[in-house]
């Protein structure tokens, strides 16, 4: 895996549970309405990183599991749909405006890595996710805090 995100999702509108559940473990990443967010997506996310999953707006709020990106950034076609939730009359076909990205599960943790847990850990304590008014759905996780979570999570990283 060549980098690392951190993608939130609330558990009761799409869980990990819901992507084991998914069609060959698979799933699209849509929704995200956060033009930094979008950009990631779009420039910065590739086949092969690989995602930590966090359940967010739930207590405890954890990182739940892995997945990997199997297709990189293309346009949510979410957006241009007038009768799905998410429409954007602004994000044509033509200059679409938001994107998404597919993934496909790796593995559930056994052990859910809570936010206590990542602000006790010296390699975790510095992740964006912790940061004061942080609030982006998609974040960069850097190697280290990828292995540090697994090493929390007691899970293995491949």
């Amino acid at each position: 895996m060549s980098r690392f995100w951190l993608f939130k999702t609330e558990p009761d509108a799409f869980s990990i549970q819901d992507l084991a559940s998914s069609k060959g473990r698979r799933t699209s990443w849509e929704g995200v309405r956060n033009y930094q967010a979008r950009n990631m997506l779009r420039d910065e996310i590739h086949p092969g990183d690989g995602v930590l999953i966090y359940h967010s707006r739930v207590q405890p709020m954890a990182i739940v599991g892995t997945a990997e990106v199997v297709r990189g950034g293309y346009p949510d076609h979410f957006a241009q749909d007038p009768s799905h939730p998410l429409f954007d009359p602004k994000s044509t076909a033509d200059a679409p405006i938001w994107y998404m990205v597919d993934i496909r599960l790796i593995r559930q943790f056994r052990r859910p890595v809570t936010r206590p847990q990542l602000m006790a850990d010296p390699a975790t304590s510095g992740m964006q996710l912790l940061k004061k008014g942080s609030r982006l759905s998609v974040q960069p996780v850097t190697e280290p805090e990828w292995l540090a979570v697994h090493r929390i999570a007691q899970e293995r990283t491949a």
